[in-house]
């Protein structure tokens, strides 16, 4: 892993407080997603996964006995405490609204892709691997990890002008192999907007060398609906 992305990552407690229920998570993210990538990516000696099924199975029945995580009710109770303050913005942006368990790039779900995310003027810069799991063909990763890293990267677009949205169309030209476990960067921006249409361009790099473009296109919904139902459209 990139040192810039494990710099994002919480201690080895996890907890800097001892007490905070998002860092536990995404400790244990970061740990399960490291377990998913060694997996795939190495052998071990005959016999010895077959051990490793039960203590793995003793984790997946504890969680399993848990409350079940009502991703929507943490949204709305997110934006309700906003609400509050006399702030309405992107409920993305909001601490503790269950933004960080989203698929491809939640810091709190072990199947994500470890982006570290920056403002480079107009561009927003997501640097990143893609790692063992997330292999197609031998030595190169596959295209519909390629396509929702575009697309999780084009939507944090919406969430710096504040403007909450849902992906309308997602357009990925592959101008070369895109490689695994090598430093990649995804260069994004708004472009155009018409009405409730954000238009949206981006291109992916490996080396300096551009190994994938991407147009999406995003249509803007009430920042007050976005958590009220699952889709506002």
């Amino acid at each position: 892993m990139p040192d810039d992305l494990a710099e994002n990552r919480p201690d080895e407690s996890g907890r800097p407080d001892g007490t905070d229920e998002l860092d536990e998570r995404l400790a244990f993210a970061a740990a399960v997603r490291d377990l998913n990538h060694a997996f795939v990516g190495h052998d071990i000696e005959p016999g010895r996964l077959r051990d490793l099924v039960s203590h793995i199975e003793l984790v997946t029945h504890e969680l399993d006995r848990g409350t079940r995580r009502d991703r929507l009710a943490l949204m709305q109770a997110a934006r309700a405490a906003a609400m509050e303050t006399g702030e309405v913005t992107f409920i993305g942006n909001v601490a503790k609204s269950g933004f960080e368990d989203r698929a491809v790039a939640g810091r709190a779900n072990p199947t994500a892709i470890e982006f570290a995310i920056s403002d480079e003027g107009d561009d927003v810069v997501a640097r990143f691997r893609l790692r063992r799991a997330f292999e197609g063909a031998p030595g190169r990763a596959h295209g519909g990890l390629v396509a929702a890293a575009f697309d999780d990267v084009t939507g944090t677009v919406i969430g710096r002008i504040r403007e909450p949205a849902f992906t309308g169309e997602l357009w990925v030209r592959f101008e070369a192999p895109v490689p695994v476990d090598t430093d990649l960067e995804i260069r994004t921006r708004l472009v155009d907007r018409e009405r409730r249409k954000l238009f949206i361009t981006a291109e992916m790099a490996a080396d300096s060398i551009i190994v994938a473009r991407c147009r999406a296109t995003y249509i803007t919904v009430d920042p007050t609906m976005f958590a009220v139902a699952p889709d506002p459209r």
